[in-house]
Order: C-alpha cells, then sequence, then structure tokens
C-alpha cells in the first residue's frame, strides 16, 4: 500500500466526495474547505509538485486547469470568480507530495500579494 494519500483516495482506498473524473483526472472535495467551494484537482499519475508535472508532461497540467475551468462553471462560481493554486514545496504550504490544484470560489477571496 502507498503512503500517498491521493492514490489511496485514486485506488479507493480512503473514501472521498469525487467531484469529476476521467481515465487522467481525479477532482475531490477537500475535508478542510478554505471556501465554499474548495476542489482539489489531482493527476492520476503521480507528480511531485507542479514543476515537476510541467516539465514532464505539459498536456496533463493544461488538462488539470481545464478540469477546474469545467468545474467552476458546473459550481456556478465561473462568472463571479475563482482561485486556482498550486501550492509548490513546504514553504508554500504543500503538505501532501502528490501535485494537486485547489480551485476555490463561492465568496469573494482574500487578495493576494501582487494581485
Amino acid at each position: 500500500m502507498s503512503d500517498d494519500l491521493f492514490l489511496k483516495i485514486i485506488d479507493r482506498e480512503v473514501p472521498a466526495d469525487i467531484v469529476r473524473e476521467n481515465d487522467r483526472v481525479l477532482a475531490i472535495r477537500d475535508i478542510n474547505p478554505q471556501a465554499p467551494t474548495h476542489v482539489l484537482v489531482i493527476p492520476k499519475t503521480r507528480y511531485r509538485d507542479a514543476g515537476e508535472l510541467a516539465a514532464a508532461d505539459p498536456a496533463l497540467l493544461a488538462e488539470l486547469i481545464g478540469t477546474a475551468r469545467e468545474i467552476a462553471e458546473a459550481e456556478g462560481i465561473a462568472e463571479s470568480g475563482y482561485r486556482m493554486l498550486f501550492n509548490t514545496g513546504a514553504d508554500a504550504g504543500q503538505t501532501i507530495f502528490h501535485v494537486h490544484l485547489h480551485l476555490l470560489g463561492g465568496e469573494q477571496l482574500g487578495a493576494l500579494a501582487g494581485g
């Protein structure tokens, strides 16, 4: 058994609230949401972080972003706005070292530096 939580979810060893799935991507609701809509979009192939994914499979990176856009539309937040976020490395807050995109929206989100 893997120690990668997302691989355990993909393999259905750990339950999750699945929002969308295809052969390359799984999207689940975050168990500790930071906004009314907080979905994690995860590639089924493990890459440590967004940089590693971008170097190895740019098409899969684009698929994560496209999937997030589709979910934003389905969740009714596409028009009002949403945030897509990758945490890369411990200093950025990454705690699971299997790349995943955070889709956040459904309320006014705080500004980021450089906005």
